[in-house]
């Protein structure tokens, strides 16, 4: 048996013992019908997070016929030094936009601010209402042991939410510049992106205040090279996928 008839089995075999809505599910699911189409949801904390984080793989789910939707909890106001939070708001607003277009995703600004997201009940109960519209089968979003202060607010929100929604989706986290801001990331699953790497590069490069190369050098680049390596192929992304339950005070 091949190296790669190996891991098609693999893949399958994953899909049946965690689930139908899992990521190894999807990814080897048959041709995508109206009837099977499923819901692709990511949570990033500003403009260029989800394309950076997981560009490729919702690339790929939406190639394959799925349903993608990005929300963007904060719309990116502290981004451009020098430059006033309504400016920077409007100017990082419509480099998602363009993004978003690229990745052919349906977007979303949850309407957070920039360097000061919060994490409450109100807040908590926002983002909950607006997953909960969007119907996801899987969600991605921040690894919530991370340096950035919006990152975590974001994946926290996330995972609050999921559970408050009964945990009926599948709930995996993406890395962000690993070893600067995401720390201690052991990935579950991995995405091979080596047909979308030039897609999801274009997605980023959308975002030109915010120095789309400077993006790269954080490690993204690398990560995609190194992840590849892990998984046996060009390029990938990888995550974590969350299990176990949580308390609910």
């Amino acid at each position: 048996m091949s190296k790669n008839q190996s891991r098609r089995n693999f893949v399958k075999q994953t899909a049946a013992s965690i689930g139908v809505f899992s990521l190894p599910a999807m990814l080897s699911a048959q041709a995508v019908t109206e009837n099977n189409k499923k819901k692709v949801v990511c949570l990033g904390g500003h403009p260029d997070d989800p394309e950076s984080g997981c560009g490729g793989t919702l690339a790929v789910m939406r190639k394959a016929g799925h349903d993608v939707t990005i929300i963007y909890l904060t719309t990116g106001e502290a981004g451009i030094p020098g430059t006033s939070h309504d400016k920077a708001a409007a100017i990082r607003k419509e480099e998602a936009i363009q993004a978003c277009k690229i990745l052919d995703a349906k977007y979303i600004f949850a309407g957070q601010i920039d360097g000061d997201s919060i994490m409450n009940n109100e807040w908590l109960q926002k983002v909950k209402q607006i997953i909960a519209d969007e119907k996801p089968d899987i969600m991605f979003t921040h690894w919530p042991v991370d340096a950035h202060k919006d990152h975590q607010v974001a994946s926290l929100l996330a995972i609050q939410s999921w559970v408050r929604l009964g945990k009926n989706f599948a709930l995996y986290f993406f890395e962000a510049c690993t070893g600067m801001q995401s720390f201690i990331f052991h990935p579950t699953d991995y995405v091979d992106i080596s047909d979308t790497q030039e897609q999801k590069r274009k997605a980023v490069y959308c975002h030109v205040s915010q120095d789309p190369p400077s993006i790269y050098q954080c490690g993204h680049a690398v990560l995609e090279d190194f992840r590849g390596r892990e998984m046996g192929v060009n390029a990938a992304e990888a995550f974590i996928r969350m299990n176990g339950q949580l308390p609910i005070n």
